[in-house]
C-alpha cells in the first residue's frame, strides 16, 4: 500500500493510498479518528468515494474512515472486459482493501447501491466474519436473495405477491437498457454527466449543490454499466443460496424509486443477525440524508462492538 497526501471535502484531510488486487489498483482514502473502529465506505454507480462527502464529517470523530474508488471508477483501474466486473472480483477488491488497512481486526462496512451489492457478495463468503464485523446496507440488494424472492412470488402466486414483484420490476426496468451494449452507454457518452446534479433534482429532489461528482463522471457512467452486464442476468436468472452470520443492518429508503423495500421481505432467512431501519429518503440518501446514515450506522456499530465485548467477558468468566 503506497501513501501520499490528498485533500477531500471533509473536516480533516485525507491520506490517499493505493491497494493492489491482481491487475487492479484501487485508490483508497483514509481520514478520521486513527484510534477509532475502522469504517469502510463503498460507493455505487456512477459515483466515486466522493459520494460520502456529506457523511464523512459526521462520523470522523468516532471512526477511522476508509473509502475507495471501486474498479472502473474515479482514480482506480478501469478494466476493459465485462467479465472483470463480476461480483466475485468486486468482493475480492473489498477484501483486499480490508486486508491492507486493517490486517489484524475486522472492519465495519457501510455501502450504497452497487457498493452494497458487492458488499453483500463479500459478507456471504464463508470466512467473511474474519474481515467484516458488521455491514450496513443502503439501497443495494443481494442479487441472489432478490432473484430467489422474485422466483418464489410466481411459484405460489397471489395478487399481492405478483404486484410486489411487478413494482420492483418496473423500478428496475432501466437496468434492461443499461445492459444493452450500444444503447445503454449512449446518453452518458452524449454528456449526461453535465446535467447529473439537475437530473438528481428532477429524479428525487436532490439539492444540486450537494452533489459532489468526480471529474471522471462521464467515463464512470459508461464503464460502470459493465456491472449490470456482468451480473444482473447471471445472478437473477440462477440465484444461489447465500447466507451470512455477519450482523447486517438494512437502511431502507421509503421513497427509493430504484430499489423497493419489498425486495427485502425474505432477508431474515439469509441473515442470522438482521436489523431493519427506515428513513424518509430516495435512492441517494448519502447526499440527501447523511445525518440519518451517520446516526444509524454509529448506533449499529456501537451495539455490535458492545455485544462482542459482553460476549467476550462472559466467555472469560
Amino acid at each position: 500500500m503506497n501513501n501520499s497526501t490528498n485533500s477531500s471535502r471533509s473536516d480533516t484531510p485525507a491520506v490517499a493510498t493505493t491497494v493492489v488486487n491482481g491487475d487492479v489498483s484501487l485508490a483508497v482514502f483514509e481520514q478520521g479518528n486513527p484510534t477509532g473502529p475502522t469504517l469502510v465506505l463503498v460507493h455505487g454507480w456512477p459515483d466515486t468515494h466522493q459520494l460520502w462527502d456529506r457523511v464523512v464529517p459526521l462520523v470522523s470523530d468516532k471512526f477511522r474512515v476508509i473509502r475507495y474508488d471501486s474498479r472502473g471508477a474515479g482514480q482506480s483501474t478501469v478494466p476493459a472486459a465485462v467479465a472483470d466486473y463480476r461480483l466475485a472480483l468486486l468482493a475480492q477488491d473489498l477484501f483486499a482493501v480490508i486486508d491492507a488497512v486493517s490486517p489484524g481486526e475486522p472492519v465495519h462496512v457501510l455501502a450504497h447501491d452497487w457498493g452494497s451489492v458487492e458488499a453483500w457478495e463479500a459478507v456471504c463468503e464463508p470466512d467473511a466474519r474474519r474481515r467484516i464485523a458488521s455491514f450496513t446496507s443502503v439501497s443495494g440488494p443481494n442479487l441472489d436473495h432478490l432473484g430467489t424472492w422474485t422466483r418464489r412470488g410466481f411459484v405460489d402466486p397471489t395478487p399481492g405477491k405478483v404486484w410486489k414483484r411487478l413494482t420492483q420490476a418496473v423500478a428496475s426496468a432501466y437496468t434492461v437498457l443499461f445492459q444493452t451494449p450500444v444503447l445503454g452507454p449512449l446518453p452518458f457518452r452524449l454528456g449526461m454527466d453535465r446535467i447529473w446534479p439537475q437530473f438528481l433534482r428532477f429524479f428525487e429532489g436532490q439539492d444540486p449543490k450537494a452533489v459532489h461528482s468526480a471529474p471522471t463522471l462521464r467515463a464512470d457512467m459508461v464503464n460502470g454499466l459493465k456491472l449490470y452486464r456482468a451480473n444482473i442476468r447471471a445472478k437473477l436468472g440462477n440465484p444461489a443460496q447465500r447466507r451470512t452470520d455477519v450482523p447486517v443492518q438494512l437502511i431502507l429508503g421509503l421513497h427509493d424509486k430504484a430499489v423497493r423495500p419489498v425486495g427485502y421481505e425474505d432477508t431474515e432467512e439469509w441473515v442470522s443477525d438482521l436489523r431493519r431501519r427506515e428513513i424518509p429518503s430516495g435512492h441517494w440518501s448519502p447526499i440527501s440524508h447523511p445525518e440519518d446514515l451517520a446516526r444509524l450506522t454509529t448506533e449499529f456499530v456501537t451495539s455490535v462492538i458492545e455485544r462482542g465485548a459482553s460476549e467476550e467477558s462472559a466467555a472469560i468468566s
